[in-house]
C-alpha cells in the first residue's frame, strides 16, 4: 500500500471475538490490569493500550468475524478501498455505518482473515 494516499493512519484497535465477553472483561482486568475506556452493556469492553485500543467484543458486535483477533485500520475514507481489496485477492465484506461513531469496512484477506477499515464520522461544520 505505499504511496496510497489512503494507506492507514494507525493502528485503530485490535479486538477479541469472546463466546462470554462479561467473563473475559473480568479476566483482562484482574489478569493484567487492563483499565475500562468504554463499554456497551456485556456487548463490547474497551480498554485504552499506549496509543490504541484493545477490545473483548460478543460474536453480534464482531461480525463478520466469529473467532480469533480483528486487526482494525484507521483510514481517512474508502475511496478506492473496494478495487485495491478485490485487486490484491481479498474479498470486501460489507461497510456498517455506526452513525457519529463513524463507519467500518469489513473485508477477508487472502487467507481468509478477517480485517477491518476504520473511517471516522464526518466532524459537523461549526
Amino acid at each position: 500500500m505505499s504511496g496510497m494516499d489512503n494507506a492507514p493512519q494507525r493502528l485503530q484497535n485490535v479486538f477479541v471475538v469472546a463466546q462470554r465477553p462479561a467473563e473475559l472483561h473480568s479476566f483482562y482486568e484482574s489478569a493484567l490490569g487492563l483499565k475500562l475506556k468504554f463499554r456497551d452493556k456485556d456487548r463490547w469492553f474497551q480498554y485504552g493500550v499506549g496509543n490504541t485500543s484493545v477490545a473483548v467484543a460478543c460474536k453480534e458486535e464482531a461480525v463478520p468475524a466469529t473467532s480469533g483477533l480483528v486487526m482494525v485500520f484507521e483510514v481517512e475514507h474508502f475511496a478506492g478501498a473496494e478495487e485495491r481489496i478485490a485487486g490484491a485477492g481479498g474479498q470486501v465484506l460489507g461497510i456498517r455505518d455506526m452513525g457519529a461513531h463513524g463507519a467500518v469496512m469489513s473485508l477477508r484477506d487472502p487467507e481468509g482473515n478477517v480485517v477491518q477499515l476504520f473511517k471516522r464520522a464526518a466532524t459537523p461544520a461549526p
